[in-house]
């Protein structure tokens, strides 16, 4: 089975990173591009994912719903031209990508059936001359049908393809303007929170909240902020965490608040979502997801996949 892992024969100490956005994106305060810290490597580029279990309380038709999460982290190299994991990057050095990708899986049941939700993202180590995140794809499951949201960086911005089994919706191909996404603050947290944008932004919302509310992806006026976080925000953690919140113009009260270690690797420690919940329910209300951090390890998963190994479960304290 091919490695999800990208280890490169030099790490990129020369790298730099940059969360600034280009002028339609956003107009923000941003830090100027720093290095990667010399840490980064040996962390990074081990032959290992970081994988991290999270207890989940997921807002889905005006109820709140017990649930877990994980996030998955590994860095790997990607194809500019393609747009997916390279089998070989030796055999065209031009086309390679270095980026730190994100697998997000939520698992929650609401009544009788069960909902899944992933969403993976892609995002350049060098954003200092990558600045965008090239790809950034989600899906949705459960017992009513499934949906699928895919969004491609092309000259212009983004090519989107969204798939639905609602007529509402249906299959339709749409372009949306080069902006920073929220899906890509994941990583961007990981590789350099110092430059994460704060004041007065434009971000398109992710794509999971757009989904499930049933909205179009757009562009929308936000306002960010970075600070220390409050210990009641928090699940474990051992140092001082800080806080990075998205709050969103608008009548659904929309904010997200992404908490994380302040030293490297910014473990992600939670997050909470809140807006305004209304597809499904009685009428809409006000609800707030949550997610505490449970377990973290550095692990090879794509090779632990025998029977044996559901102990690596055991160790992030999963359902099996």
């Amino acid at each position: 089975m091919r490695s999800c892992i990208w280890i490169p024969a030099l790490l990129l100490s020369g790298a730099q990173c940059s969360s600034t956005p280009d002028t339609k994106a956003a107009q923000a305060q941003v830090v100027p591009a720093a290095p990667l810290p010399p840490e980064f490597g040996s962390y990074w580029f081990q032959g290992k994912a970081e994988l991290t279990s999270y207890d989940l309380t997921q807002a889905r038709y005006g109820e709140l719903h017990q649930g877990e999460a994980v996030l998955v982290f590994v860095t790997e190299d990607f194809s500019r031209k393609k747009q997916v994991k390279l089998d070989n990057p030796a055999a065209n050095p031009a086309d390679r990508l270095p980026v730190l990708k994100l697998n997000f899986t939520r698992k929650f049941n609401t009544g009788v059936y069960p909902y899944s939700i992933m969403l993976s993202a892609f995002t350049p180590l060098d954003l200092a001359k990558d600045p965008h995140s090239p790809k950034v794809s989600l899906s949705v499951q459960e017992w009513c049908g499934h949906v699928f949201t895919q969004l491609n960086l092309g000259p212009k911005g983004y090519n989107v393809s969204q798939k639905s089994y609602f007529e509402s919706e249906g299959d339709n191909e749409t372009k949306l303007e080069t902006a920073l996404l929220e899906d890509e603050l994941w990583n961007r947290i990981r590789l350099n929170p110092a430059g994460l944008p704060t004041g007065s932004i434009r971000l398109v919302p992710g794509t999971a909240y757009a989904r499930l509310q049933h909205l179009p992806l757009v562009p929308e006026a936000a306002t960010a902020s970075l600070q220390a976080a409050l210990p009641s925000q928090l699940g474990s953690t051992t140092g001082p965490a800080q806080a990075y919140t998205i709050t969103y113009a608008g009548p659904k009260q929309h904010s997200v608040s992404i908490f994380f270690e302040q030293a490297f690797p910014h473990r992600i420690l939670g997050w909470e979502e809140t807006y305004r919940d209304g597809p499904g329910a009685a009428q809409a209300r006000l609800l707030t997801t949550r997610a505490t951090r449970r377990h973290s390890i550095m692990l090879d998963y794509w090779r632990t996949h025998n029977n044996a190994d559901l102990r690596w479960r055991d160790s992030l304290k999963l359902s099996r």
